[in-house]
């Protein structure tokens, strides 16, 4: 019989592994001529005073050419200012433009602060929890912001993009991007190019979804382009040749099931080409038995993308996966470069996706060039580079009984970005290292029904968990893309690690759990400096100048996917409530200093009145695994993206706990409703988690 500690990691399987109204325009009196304009920095080959986008330029590569932090100078680097953030999602990418801060935590809320003295300028409320409804049940908040001609831009958990005015923070235009009570959301951050702002949506792993990118005129939100990434019901028509094509590639009455392909995360535009590019989600359901009858490549999920940036046009495609059934998607970062291949200069992409290979791909014409695994990878034997496909193993798609395999849903590499260094020619890739069973016994397109509501439905059993005998689950990899070997690999602390800068000062940074933010040397890995941020740090970093001083700025604090592992977290101590939330913005020379961290240990108050049931918490379990684990851990056991219900005094009131979870009490606070749990449901979630709670006790006493 498993253990507790085993079922309640395994419980974490469950988690998820994934109108236009107008008003005046803005202030466009940003400067956009010459080398030092906002325009301009959005170049690859800017100067890096800047930080204008995501992962800093169109290329994504989120690499600064600045070089006064180096490894002669690195010891001096100290912290400059710091800024406490409220409770919410802190795990996002900050941009930096003009010597302003702007970065949205929590669920989209927007902050302007000056970089150098760290002052809070502006911040900007949407009240996304308000207005999200159902669309709350997934997803943790805003993963990034953009910046275009003196408007910055935040799209929310309801689907709303919009633009605010980057002096005064207030509202310039609002796009909904989706229907409001379709059961989409979004938690990626918005991209910019040629005077259009682009965003996607997830919710393909709750609910019947097909995926989509949407472009608007980031002047005036108009809605230019819209590009569905999976077919629709052919009864009524197809929007695009594309649409037709792709339909010849499913099976079954998939519409009925959404089929998935969703836009959540990766967006990359090529200047050059003008083209841009999508990375797809997986499936819906994972199963592709389910999904497609378990026929055809089920085009374009697991896909990158290439379109015409101005029409939306379908240009090229490669599929990662065909027929995709492991929840391996396309949706980590894609970076562009230049690089020398067999002695010919070639314009790339490169991606490192969750199936755990890392491609490099000719960006003009989609041509696979090179694929090789940079973590261990037992699913599939290679990629064959004549046909573009996995060479998968036997039963790998669970025909024959349960398959068992590395990596895993959780993916080789998540949402958290990687960098390419052009001093260095490497890849920095913050790598995961678990594996995963699953079996579909017993379910089958005939008897599985999605349950309703945004709740986890995969149409397979799944089982994470680390490696028999593993030590190590996450490493930073420094990644060769031209011969596809890695250059060096350093064990980093817990399962998931933090995104990374690359700098033209030969450096590297990157934050981990245990509350370490990390320089390592860019060529020989060397750490070279280590602060202490009081807080988990999974956000990627930043780096900009404002004057002749050169500034990194990361945001600390659990947040995101990253917390959705509580058995794999719990050494760290990350506690939801306590946890330390912060802007942290450092340079040489800095002398600021943070408070004393007060360690955290999970305690269960006393609860007289409780007697076992074990049949009521068994049905408990069950409701809690497809309805709240997604946040609150599995096994109840929070990773810090959600109060540890465990030490909860709410759990005790019959009376609270309804409130909260049927009458939405905390909807302001990101706790979503779940009004179609009767009393019978809610007794038996609250006798689940009081029995949590008195295992934790007796492990506390």
């Amino acid at each position: 019989m498993a253990s507790a500690a085993q079922r309640a990691l395994a419980a974490c399987v469950i988690l998820a592994l994934a109108g236009c109204n107008r008003s005046a325009p803005a202030d466009n009196t940003a400067a956009v001529a010459g080398p030092q304009g906002w325009l301009a920095q959005l170049d690859d080959g800017s100067d890096g005073r800047d930080w204008p986008g995501f992962g800093r330029t169109y290329g994504e590569q989120h690499y600064s050419p600045l070089d006064e932090v180096n490894p002669e100078t690195v010891s001096r680097l100290g912290l400059v200012w710091s800024l406490d953030l409220p409770p919410g999602n802190p795990a996002t990418g900050p941009i930096a433009v003009d010597g302003i801060l702007y970065f949205a935590s929590g669920y989209s809320v927007a902050h302007a602060v000056d970089a150098a003295t760290g002052r809070l300028l502006w911040t900007y409320d949407p009240k996304a929890p308000e207005a999200s409804g159902h669309k709350l049940r997934q997803g943790w908040g805003s993963r990034g912001i953009a910046y275009w001609n003196g408007k910055v831009y935040i799209a929310t958990q309801d689907g709303r993009l919009i633009a605010l005015n980057a002096k005064t923070g207030k509202p310039v235009w609002t796009a909904m991007t989706m229907g409001k009570d379709d059961q989409r959301f979004i938690s990626g951050p918005p991209r910019v190019f040629d005077g259009m702002v682009v965003i996607g949506n997830g919710g393909a792993d709750e609910a019947a979804i097909r995926g989509y990118a949407t472009a608007y005129d980031a002047e005036t939100g108009e809605q230019k382009w819209r590009f569905f990434t999976v077919p629709g019901n052919p009864a009524d028509g197809f929007e695009t040749d594309a649409m037709k094509m792709s339909a010849k590639t499913w099976s079954g009455e998939w519409w009925k099931h959404g089929g998935g392909g969703t836009v959540w995360n990766a967006i990359t535009y090529d200047k050059d080409s003008d083209t841009l590019y999508l990375g797809t989600g997986n499936g819906s359901p994972w199963n592709h038995k389910i999904r497609s009858a378990g026929k055809g490549d089920n085009l374009f999920l697991c896909s990158i993308l290439a379109l015409d940036a101005k029409t939306g046009a379908y240009k090229w495609h490669y599929q990662i996966n065909p027929g995709e059934s492991w929840d391996f998607n396309a949706a980590m970062d894609m970076q562009l470069a230049d690089l020398t291949i067999g002695g010919k200069q070639r314009k790339v992409l490169m991606t490192a996706p969750k199936n755990g290979f890392f491609y490099v791909l000719d960006r003009l014409t989609g041509e696979l060039i090179s694929a090789e695994p940079f973590v261990t990878t037992t699913w599939a034997k290679r990629i064959d580079l004549k046909t573009g496909r996995p060479v998968e193993e036997p039963n790998i798609r669970y025909e024959d009984g349960p398959a068992t395999f590395r990596p895993t849903p959780v993916g080789a590499h998540s949402w958290t970005p990687m960098a390419y260094s052009p001093k260095t020619g490497l890849v920095y890739i913050p790598a995961i290292d678990l594996e995963a069973t699953f079996d579909d016994a017993g379910i089958t397109a005939a008897n599985w029904r999605r349950t309703p509501g945004m709740a986890l439905d995969y149409g397979v059993r799944v089982d994470i968990r680390p490696p028999a005998g593993a030590k190590t689950l996450s490493y930073l990899v420094a990644w060769d893309p031209v011969t596809q070997k890695a250059a060096w690999r350093l064990p980093t602390p817990g399962h998931f690690n933090g995104g990374v800068l690359a700098t033209g000062g030969n450096l590297v940074f990157q934050g981990h759990p245990d509350s370490s933010f990390t320089a390592y040397d860019g060529t020989s890995g060397k750490p070279l400096w280590n602060f202490d941020a009081r807080a988990p740090v999974v956000a990627p970093p930043i780096s900009y100048r404002v004057g002749d001083r050169q500034y990194v700025t990361v945001i600390a604090g659990m947040g995101t996917s990253a917390g959705l592992f509580g058995p794999l977290l719990a050494q760290f101590g990350i506690d939801y409530r306590t946890q330390s939330r912060r802007v942290l913005t450092f340079a040489l020379d800095g002398k600021a200093v943070l408070p004393a961290k007060t360690p955290y240990v999970a305690k269960a108050a006393p609860d007289p009145g409780f007697r076992a049931d074990a049949a009521a918490a068994g049905a408990g379990e069950g409701i809690f695994n497809i309805r709240c684990a997604v946040c609150h851990g599995g096994g109840a056991i929070a990773g810090g993206t959600a109060p540890d219900l465990r030490t909860s005094l709410a759990v005790m009131s019959p009376d609270i706990f309804t409130g909260i979870v049927r009458d939405g009490t905390l909807v302001p606070a990101g706790m979503p409703r779940f009004e179609e749990l009767t009393d019978k449901e809610l007794a038996a979630v609250r006798q689940y988690l009081r029995t949590r709670a008195d295992a934790l006790r007796r492990e506390r006493p």
